[in-house]
């Protein structure tokens, strides 16, 4: 059942991201706040990439029966400001010292590093209060999305512990991948089903599958694509000796490791009232995965 006195089409997910986004976003606008730090945070968030996890989030939620479009576009919206902030500090001089981001400067460059940082902690209390505000979301699902939320950004495995495997002097790649990019996936695809009244346990397998796949992609764009294609620096994972699939396994394995992660990810999605129609989409979405220069060359 949809609520039909919800101001969010279901039926326009990208519209209903972006306008939860904008309505996050619009509490701290023009409060009183510091106007260079409200610039850097909607320079973060607008335009957006693929909004690849809140679309999944969304997906999800309209899966298992979408009765709250409200709380879904929220919960999704929660999602995409997370992923803003972990890329406003993946960006920051400590870690990639990447000059471009989504095609653009990077935060730090056009706001300064001091900003920067500051813009991705605001970002990430902004994820969590845009959640929590009178109306949003039932009370019932309040705690869970919280959780699922708090789980997928900290310790011992959420995104941060996924950035810290970086610092340290050994790591195993899965391991490394699960955590810095598997774990927001797995928490989109928890969000989304917690935010609908599902049980969001069995959706974690989709969401850490798809979100390794994706990893793998993405280290696979850094060595086989241009900084142009992909709006970002190339070549960082070599440059800062991080682990990379690519590194690891080869052009060939990786591709081969990037096709057998997708498949368990459409697997492993439950049954519920949209699984067909959700398991078109993720074939769908999922061959877009490979890099254009790679798929150049296999065509």
């Amino acid at each position: 059942m949809v609520d039909a006195a919800s101001p969010i089409d279901p039926m326009l997910p990208a519209a209903a991201i972006e306008k939860a986004l904008s309505a996050a976003l619009s509490e701290w606008e023009g409060a009183g706040g510091p106007p260079r730090l409200a610039a850097a945070l909607r320079y973060a968030i607008f335009p957006g990439g693929a909004r690849i996890r809140p679309r999944l989030s969304l997906a999800v939620a309209r899966a298992c029966g979408l009765d709250h479009p409200t709380a879904a576009a929220a919960a999704a919206a929660s999602i995409e400001l997370l992923h803003c902030a972990s890329l406003v500090h993946d960006d920051l001089p400590c870690f990639d010292d990447a000059s471009t981001r989504r095609g653009k400067p990077s935060v730090h460059r056009a706001f300064g590093e001091r900003l920067a940082v500051l813009a991705g902690d605001a970002l990430i209390v902004l994820a969590v209060e845009s959640l929590a505000r009178q109306g949003v979301v039932p009370c019932d699902r309040l705690g869970p999305l919280l959780l699922i939320i708090g789980r997928g950004v900290g310790m011992p495995t959420g995104i941060v512990a996924g950035q810290a495997w970086e610092c340290e002097p050994h790591v195993v790649l899965s391991q490394y991948q699960q955590a810095k990019t598997g774990a927001l996936f797995a928490a989109a695809t928890m969000a989304g089903a917690a935010a609908s009244g599902a049980d969001p346990t069995p959706w974690r397998m989709l969401g850490e599958r798809l979100g390794e796949a994706y990893q793998v992609a993405d280290d696979l764009r850094d060595v086989a694509s241009s900084a142009e294609d992909i709006g970002k620096p190339t070549g960082r994972d070599a440059a800062l000796g991080r682990p990379s699939a690519a590194r690891e396994l080869g052009i060939a394995g990786s591709l081969r490791r990037l096709e057998s992660l997708v498949a368990d990810a459409i697997e492993s999605i439950p049954s519920c009232v949209g699984a067909a129609e959700l398991k078109a989409a993720m074939i769908v979405e999922t061959q877009q995965l490979v890099p254009k220069e790679l798929a150049r060359r296999a065509a």
